[in-house]
């Protein structure tokens, strides 16, 4: 008979000390007492997945070859290596067998008695317990060490920093780079004393040739943006920015005209300001600077020339058949001094992206539009 195996590990560091190869050892042992057949392109391993989602390369080409119908078995080393919610788990169970396909636990009843089932069910519902508790005490325990200022609990730095990984003598840091953080400083006092637009700072930084934190040598405004809003070149890295809520996430345009779904079950949202927990950092440039961008920021958001202008019916609302992105209302000016609003997409402006712009749509008058809507 034909089988194939499946095994997971859930983090980098189990990834690490490999204990994915010590399930693949005793799932190969097992079939070969069993006297089952597993070429070695029937090894699917998801080295650093959750088994609270179905989203994975692996368990995905698993799926598609046991659908397919040349597949006998499949070997798991134990059920929470399949899924760790047990809706998943009677999914996946559920879909072999309609396949015709027979799933074999080594560290899991054998048998397909109504009493082995129940015990596969009580394993299914332990490992959700599991995966919940151990995320609640991960979450608590990344909170307090944020509270005690540990750096630990930052994953990266941004640009003019770079992370020192804690190692047995000391814990993580943040170190300045000294290049970076001239660039990081300059981009601040410009923005503050010399008004200079985001957009400016941008072409500035991408006319320098400097590297994004990605390595890209193109600056994007909300980079830009983004990097001004950061207390942490003050020197107060924040951990806890954002939160995991039960709302469904939402998609972009074109994944909802294609019909697609969301692969994650939570949605990412901004958690309140006061909820934030500050860690000390070696600050870039001083308080009364960054307080001076924030006010520009917040004034630039308040006295925008975009909250003046007359709302068009469609602003909002109309994209680009061609590309799927969103349209937006631009303006030109006749030689006779007269205004002409017009609907443009954003993948036709060259400015936008590193190689120029990624569809060919012409714009549309706007009135014409609003004479139709």
């Amino acid at each position: 008979m034909s089988a194939a195996i499946y095994a997971r590990v859930s983090s980098a560091r189990q990834k690490k000390d490999e204990t994915i190869g010590s399930q693949t050892a005793a799932l190969r042992e097992h079939a070969a007492q069993a006297r089952l057949d597993v070429p070695d392109e029937w090894v699917f391993q998801d080295e650093g997945h959750s088994g609270a989602t179905l989203v994975r390369p692996a368990l995905e080409a698993l799926r598609d070859l046991a659908a397919q119908g040349c597949l006998d078995v499949v070997l798991v080393y134990s059920p929470d290596r399949l899924a760790r919610k047990f809706a998943y788990q009677a999914l996946l169970l559920e879909e072999f067998a309609r396949a015709g396909v027979r799933v074999e636990f080594v560290k899991g009843p054998r048998g397909d008695t109504p009493e082995d089932q129940l015990l596969v069910q009580f394993q299914g519902i332990f490992a959700e317990y599991e995966k919940a508790q151990l995320t609640e005490r991960y979450r608590r325990g990344k909170a307090h060490r944020a509270r005690t200022g540990s750096v630990n609990v930052l994953s990266g730095a941004p640009f003019g920093y770079r992370y020192v990984r804690k190692t047995d003598l000391a814990g993580a840091a943040y170190e300045i780079i000294a290049h970076e953080a001239a660039l990081v400083a300059e981009m601040f006092r410009r923005y503050a004393d010399d008004g200079a637009s985001i957009a400016d700072l941008a072409r500035w930084l991408t006319g320098l040739g400097a590297p994004t934190r990605t390595g890209k040598t193109r600056w994007d405004r909300s980079v830009i943006w983004s990097m001004l809003r950061n207390p942490a070149y003050a020197g107060r890295a924040v951990f806890g920015k954002t939160m995991a809520t039960s709302a469904t996430p939402g998609l972009n345009r074109v994944a909802r005209l294609q019909g697609r779904t969301t692969p994650r079950a939570v949605k990412t949202a901004a958690r309140p300001r006061e909820e934030w927990l500050e860690i000390g950092v070696p600050a870039i440039v001083d308080q009364e600077t960054f307080d001076r961008v924030q006010q520009r920021l917040e004034d630039n958001k308040r006295f925008a020339a975009r909250n003046t202008k007359v709302p068009s019916l469609l602003q909002g609302l109309a994209a680009c058949s061609a590309c799927g992105y969103a349209c937006y209302r631009g303006r030109t000016t006749t030689s006779a001094g007269n205004k002409i609003f017009s609907c443009r997409c954003g993948g036709s402006d060259n400015y936008r992206f590193e190689h120029g712009k990624v569809c060919d749509s012409k714009p549309v008058r706007a009135d014409y539009l609003d004479t139709v809507v």
